[in-house]
């Protein structure tokens, strides 16, 4: 069917944003969309096309290629940076900041403006620019209608109309476009440089001129039709150039004349003088059934198979097998097979249908113009591929058998479950090969140490990763290969050693991927500075020091404040920011106490901190997969920082600039596999420095594999067995290659979760040494929709972005604003939220936060709505406001609370109004090819749902984020119950937010939605997927909670029902139950005053357990031991839990206590393991050391135990899986009431 529709759509602009007039837009199939236009208002038409890449709209708009075209950006947010001087000219006498000397493009398309920007470069917004040289642009929420339409139609018309101004359809490929941009007069760029170079203008991009002048040219640029054919020259550039080649007859016989007569100076095409020469070779053209556009089209030469990631913007191709005797192709596009180049087998003359100057996009293929230059400057008898650059040898793939992969250990901070999901990729990519795997990982809540499936180890080892147990697992096991860059630092560490022991050498274990060496000069502080030296990168001022007193001596070389970083160390440990001399003995003795080795280096607080992750092959194809910019500042720990991707703040010319200092790092070091790269960048300025190289899979590794779609431990695991990128399948659209850049139609925003309230005392400031136990990641349209609904996933008690505090808690009478956003904390966003709604300037909230301010302008955004909801009456509430909030990520509840409704009501109300969410497919391409998985997530910025529900799937709810008490291990279960599932041929529906996890892996089940773990949004996937029933009781605390709730809506809960769960999280309810049981329990009372809890506690005396319900791993539990302790605890206890009663039970001393996990079907027993404490009872059983099975507990009390679970199962009527706690003391056995 037609994948379009027709209907009118809705802007995606700031709720504070200017008048905007409306328009259609109109494609000639019949398809009409309105929109809000914000730029010139006159009507025009043109060719629909689209541009996939992530930055550079200005320099995409004077683009001449893009002339008499409608353009379409996929890129969510366009206007953010604004626009710099369109007037400013650089050192040669072209536009600074553009292609051209205007915009050229008919019109534009996107999805949300922003009419706020900010950037030290920009003096206007695009609107005001647009308006100034009168285009005629459209905003609306298109999704990706047009790029689905020209996949299907091969290229479509259309027309943007303004009321009373029709226009007709227009065909720009049917003029001689060429003509249109080229330039009317001779120029000369360079003049008096020594190599006499004609250009052919048929729309060059300045970029091209520059890049030639650069190297030495004086570029003689002349019209189209010029009669270049006896002009002296030392070489010929044929620019790009929009349209159709066959239009410029006069240019074609122009270089036909030139190749005939036999002269020896080199020809350089590019884009549309690929197509002029081929044509003028006697090749023959043709028109593309899918054009290739965008800044991220995979290239391969052709003459060594090196692979270059490249920008282009053309229609046609040239018939590669249509090219006459003494021509061949040169380079192939490595997704369609398209022609890229050809070159002629004796003369100088080559061709690329791409852009080697990129300005947008990448910048890898500049070597063309060196290669153009060489050609020139060697002279005669010099052929092309000696002056081509030189790759590798031809690598083989690492012949192995067998290979052991070392696992992270044990979950900490830094370190958690995103090495559970490399290391299951990482197995999954070896037996796909056929490589037998041997694991280590102690981890018995991990995914990847299950024994038994088709994705799992053939053997795995719980052992500890250190030397002595590797050697001994190497010694028995004898693989020839090993895996070190999936288990974190403690692999690496381990790795490390057992390289410099000799033990690797010595049992012929090769060191898969990166070298161990690489890693060393990544994680050695000095070789580290040493190596980014030697190709000039830019590192911060620093110095690598083994004492305190050198670290003191360097403080004061550099100047405070200065910056320690530790060797060898996980999650900035033994890192932080020293504002003088006292401040740094402090860290530096912290610091030695852990590591020989630190770097003092300048401070760049305050700077922005962007992230790379690029891949590497043995053959030398390099791509960047993702970019991502923390919204924190420099001074915070990554893992601590709120970030999104893609960059969003950034200019084409920063990430480019900052993209290819990447790919020169991982060159130089001869990274093989994935690695990632943190930058510093100044805020106002191009200066950067490096940060920090990891050699390895990371936390930003699992996020950024999220992000994208793009699995980057399976692909790296691939590449150390010695494949190359061009040959692995992109697996998400089943047709294209690995070796491409993402490109995202949507907003990813990663949160941290902080679990600083359970250890009284602990400061809630956060720098950079990290302290978050997990994080969320959360996918949206636009920025405020993608981050509020981040902020929600963080924790249930979280509505958005508001100014009130995480579990319910509020803001002291006292509290110093300034402070509070000055100084980093788990608490920041809120204090900004505060501001915002007490209408602090953006200017002061940037100036005391370092958050730059386009982040800031759309948190006002969200705070205008909230104060706007709140004037409205919910009788009269307009349906556009309604939707606008849902557009920027208000939640029903959010919206309830601001109209005075219950979020029921809210809800009601949305659907009456015909207000839904729409389900998108995250594809990797941006629409450009068809993704064949099922990777989604919801959104209110849509018009269409990107997949048909036709199955009727089993729904299974995930962990959310790890937090203390909620871990790996319920990854472990949901995975478990996801698998056994499918062997069961039952459709699974995944819902999960958690980007370190296994369970969001999208080829784990049949359909994965990426959303929120609430009421609200499991009710709109389970309504819409028609879903058989939800399996809440393998993820945890938060779906629990959500059993009555979701039964109360409808439906169907798998397993116990949700009543009978009720009962048994509802303290007071379990403990009545169990009396009525006669199963023995410590004395109990549930209480709802302070005096009665005083009363009971003197009547059965101290020390008592005071237990909310409805919680996890004993939160807001304590063991009271005075009336004064009593008074504490008792308030906090019933924040937590305010809709059930708090119970008080007599604490019972010096008993043993035996935990029994079991399965039940319809109340009765079907298996059970019974474990026993090391320790007495009082340590909660995520804290304890556990012994399987029981051994000091005597068969008698086992029996009790059984007896009494028998009796809780039956009256629970429990199906599925449980746990009881019990204490022992003797023959007694009592339920623990934990």
């Amino acid at each position: 069917s037609r994948a379009h529709e027709q209907g009118e759509a809705s802007a995606g602009m700031e709720s504070s944003c200017f008048l905007a007039q409306t328009a259609n837009l109109v494609l000639e199939d019949g398809t009409s969309m309105r929109g809000y236009s914000f730029g010139h208002p006159s009507s025009t038409a043109g060719e629909v096309v689209f541009n996939t890449g992530l930055s550079g709209y200005t320099e995409s708009l004077t683009d001449p290629s893009y002339h008499g075209q409608i353009l379409t950006l996929v890129n969510p947010i366009i206007g953010s940076g604004g626009v710099p001087d369109t007037a400013a000219s650089d050192e040669i006498g072209l536009r600074r900041y553009l292609e051209s000397d205007s915009i050229k493009v008919s019109g534009l398309l996107v999805l949300d403006y922003s009419n706020e920007y900010s950037h030290w470069q920009a003096v206007k917004t695009l609107g005001e620019w647009l308006k100034e040289e009168k285009v005629r642009p459209h905003i609306f929420s298109m999704e990706n209608i047009f790029i689905m339409l020209i996949v299907i139609c091969g290229t479509i018309l259309g027309k943007i109309e303004f009321e009373g101004q029709p226009v007709e359809f227009l065909d720009p490929n049917k003029k001689n476009l060429i003509a249109e941009v080229s330039t009317k007069e001779v120029r000369i760029y360079g003049k008096g440089n020594p190599i006499k170079i004609v250009a052919v203008d048929c729309g060059v991009k300045h970029n091209a001129v520059r890049l030639l002048v650069k190297r030495g040219a004086e570029v003689h640029l002349v019209p189209w039709n010029h009669d270049f054919t006896s002009m002296d020259y030392d070489g010929l550039f044929i620019s790009g150039g929009p349209g159709d080649p066959t239009q410029a007859p006069e240019l074609i016989e122009n270089v036909r004349k030139v190749l005939k007569n036999d002269r020896q100076e080199p020809l350089l095409g590019t884009s549309m003088g690929n197509l002029i020469t081929g044509l003028a070779a006697g090749a023959i053209s043709y028109k593309m059934a899918m054009a290739n556009r965008g800044q991220n089209q995979p290239v391969v030469n052709l003459l060594n198979g090196q692979a270059f990631i490249t920008a282009q913007n053309h229609g046609y191709a040239i018939d590669g097998n249509s090219l006459p005797s003494g021509w061949k192709p040169l380079f192939v596009n490595a997704n369609d097979q398209t022609n890229e180049g050809i070159m002629h087998e004796n003369k100088p003359i080559f061709t690329v249908q791409f852009y080697p100057e990129g300005n947008p996009g990448p910048t890898d293929t500049e070597f063309i113009f060196d290669s153009f230059i060489s050609l020139i400057k060697k002279g005669k008898d010099t052929s092309i591929p000696s002056v081509l650059p030189k790759t590798t040898a031809a690598t083989s793939r690492v012949e192995v058998s067998k290979v052991l992969i070392l696992g992270s250990g044990g979950l900490s901070i830094g370190q958690a479950g995103e090495f559970d999901y490399s290391g299951s990729q990482a197995v999954k990519a070896m037996k796909e090969e056929n490589v037998k795997t041997v694991l280590m990982n102690p981890n018995i809540a991990s995914v990847q140490t299950n024994e038994v499936g088709l994705k799992q180890a053939d053997t795995v080892y719980f052992l500890p990763i250190t030397p002595h147990f590797v050697t001994e697992v190497i010694k028995t096991e004898r693989p020839d290969g090993i895996i070190l860059g999936m288990g974190g630092q403690t692999a690496l560490n381990c790795g490390v050693e057992l390289f410099k022991s000799g033990i690797l050498q010595e049992y012929g274990v090769k060191v898969l991927g990166t070298s161990v060496e690489s890693i060393m000069a990544t994680e050695d502080r000095q070789m580290f500075s040493d190596k980014l030296n030697e190709i000039n990168e830019k590192i911060a001022p620093s110095y690598a020091v083994e004492s305190i007193e050198d670290a003191l001596e360097a403080a004061e070389k550099i100047g405070y404040p200065v910056m320690i970083r530790s060797a060898y160390a996980l999650g900035g440990l033994g890192s932080g920011l020293c504002t003088d001399k006292e401040h740094l003995l402090d860290l530096a003795t912290k610091a030695f106490a852990m590591t020989n080795q630190i770097l003092v280096e300048k401070s760049v607080v305050g700077w922005k901190e962007i992230e790379y992750e690029v891949v590497r092959d043995a053959a030398d194809n390099c791509i960047t997969v993702c970019n991502m910019e923390n919204v924190d500042a420099m001074g915070v720990h990554t893992g601590d920082s709120v970030v999104v991707a893609p960059s969003q703040t950034l200019s084409n010319e920063e990430l480019q600039m900052l993209r290819k200092s990447t790919i020169n790092v991982v060159r130089h070091l001869n990274i093989v596999g994935e690695c990632n790269i943190q930058y510093a960048l100044n805020p106002t300025s191009l200066e950067y420095f490096i940060i920090e190289v990891n050699a390895r899979l990371s936390r930003s590794s699992a996020l950024a594999s999220k992000a994208t779609g793009y699995p980057l431990a399976f692909i790296a695991a691939k590449i150390a067995l010695g494949i190359p990128l061009p040959e692995i399948e992109n697996v998400v659209t089943g047709k294209t290659t690995a070796c491409f850049e993402p490109s995202l139609d949507y907003i990813v925003t990663k949160i941290p979760r902080w679990d600083l309230d359970r250890f009284p005392g602990a400061s809630n400031k956060i720098g950079s040494s990290m302290k978050s136990v997990g994080e969320v990641m959360a996918i949206g349209r636009t920025f405020e929709e993608s981050f509020q609904k981040a902020l929600r996933m963080c924790h249930p008690s979280i509505d958005g972005f508001t100014s009130c505090l995480p579990m319910n808690k509020d803001w002291s009478t006292e509290v110093d604003l300034r402070s509070e956003l000055s100084e980093a904390s788990s608490t920041r966003m809120y204090a900004v939220a505060k501001a915002l709604n007490e209408n602090f300037p953006v200017d002061d909230i940037h100036r005391l936060t370092d958050i730059d301010k386009w982040f800031i302008f759309k948190m006002r955004n969200i705070m205008n709505m909230e104060k706007n909801l709140k004037a409205l009456d919910s009788d009269s509430v307009p349906e556009e406001s309604l939707r606008r909030a849902k557009q920027i990520g208000f939640s029903d509840k959010q919206i309830g609370k601001c109209l005075g409704l219950s979020e029921a009501q809210s809800r009601e109300l949305r659907i009456k109004k015909n207000i839904i969410p729409w389900v998108k497919q995250i594809d990797t391409l941006a629409g450009e090819y068809p993704a064949v998985t099922n990777y989604l997530y919801v959104t209110y910025n849509g018009q269409e749902h990107d997949v048909k529900f036709d199955d009727c799937g089993m729904m299974v709810l995930g962990c959310g984020p790890y937090h203390i008490g909620s871990s790996v291990e319920f990854d472990w279960c949901a995975v478990s119950c996801i698998r056994t599932l499918r062997q069961l041929s039952k459709k699974t529906v995944v819902v999960n937010c958690n980007p370190e996890t296994v369970s969001t892996d999208f080829d784990e089940c049949d359909r994965l939605y990426f959303e929120e773990l609430s009421l609200e949004r499991i009710l709109d996937i389970y309504q819409q997927e028609a879903c058989d029933g939800c399996i809440i009781s393998v993820g945890g605390q938060i779906p629990n909670n959500l059993a009555v709730p979701l039964y109360r809506n409808g439906v169907k809960i798998m397993g116990t029902n949700p009543l009978q769960i009720d009962c048994a999280e509802d303290r007071s309810v379990f403990s009545a139950v169990l009396d009525e049981l006669q199963v023995a329990q410590a004395p109990w009372k549930a209480v709802s005053s302070l005096e009665d809890a005083v009363e009971f506690a003197n009547s059965v005396g101290y020390p008592c357990l005071l237990r909310p319900s409805y919680v996890l791993s004993g939160s807001a539990m304590n063991v009271v031991h005075t009336e004064k302790e009593m008074k504490k605890f008792l308030a906090e206890a019933t924040r937590v839990s305010q809709e059930h009663p708090v119970v008080l039970t007599k604490f019972i001393e010096g008993a043993r206590e035996v935990e029994m996990d079991a399965v039940a079907k319809n109340g009765k027993v079907i298996c059970h393991a019974i474990s026993e404490h090391v320790e007495d009872a009082g340590v909660h059983s995520g804290d304890a050391t556990l012994m399987f099975p029981a051994q000091t507990i005597s068969q008698g009390a086992i029996e009790k135990v059984k007896i009494a679970t028998r009796k809780i199962a039956d009256a629970f009527a429990i199906s599925g899986p449980f746990n009881i706690q019990f204490l022992i003391r003797g023959n007694d056995v009592l339920v623990r009431p934990f």
